[in-house]
């Protein structure tokens, strides 16, 4: 069976000075990142792990590009979904990965509790704090772009 997808309201279109905003936030949270001396390829980890979980394709595909660009492996990107199997990443990454999976999905107190301890283990508190708004900032660009239906760039659109 086929199924017709309804055009949706592209809300960041519809509504300019929301979606300016939240560019404005995004904007202050790569200078808290550049402020706290992450580096970029483990803030594309961080964006494409959150996207990995809310199932964002447009984010994704944006984020993938942008990790390949700052020096994330093919490697890694090909096993990020589980992370936590691999000997791949730093232990600055699996704190960072740990604090946006948890920022994510939310989990029991008990669980936000030992993500956050095992994130704070290996993140100094300027750190954590933009991981953390990392995350956050990827979950609610995940939500306008599902919710806008964006499509993922054909190849010939290139980066």
């Amino acid at each position: 069976m086929t199924e017709t997808r309804e055009p949706r309201v592209l809300i960041d279109k519809q509504t300019r000075p929301v979606y300016r905003a939240q560019v404005a936030v995004a904007g202050a949270v790569r200078e808290a990142v550049a402020e706290a001396g992450l580096e970029r390829s483990l803030v594309e980890l961080v964006n494409i792990r959150v996207s990995q979980i809310n199932g964002c394709a447009y984010c994704l595909d944006t984020h993938v590009r942008e990790a390949l660009k700052a020096g994330v492996s093919t490697t890694q990107l090909a096993v990020l979904s589980v992370w936590r199997d691999t000997d791949l990443f730093t232990d600055a990454e699996r704190a960072a990965l740990t604090l946006a999976e948890s920022v994510t999905v939310l989990p029991s107190s008990y669980e936000q509790d030992r993500d956050y301890a095992e994130a704070r283990a290996h993140l100094t508190d300027d750190q954590l704090s933009a991981v953390a708004w990392v995350a956050i900032t990827m979950n609610a660009f995940n939500r306008l772009s599902i919710v806008s239906r964006h499509a993922p760039r054909s190849e010939s659109e290139g980066s």
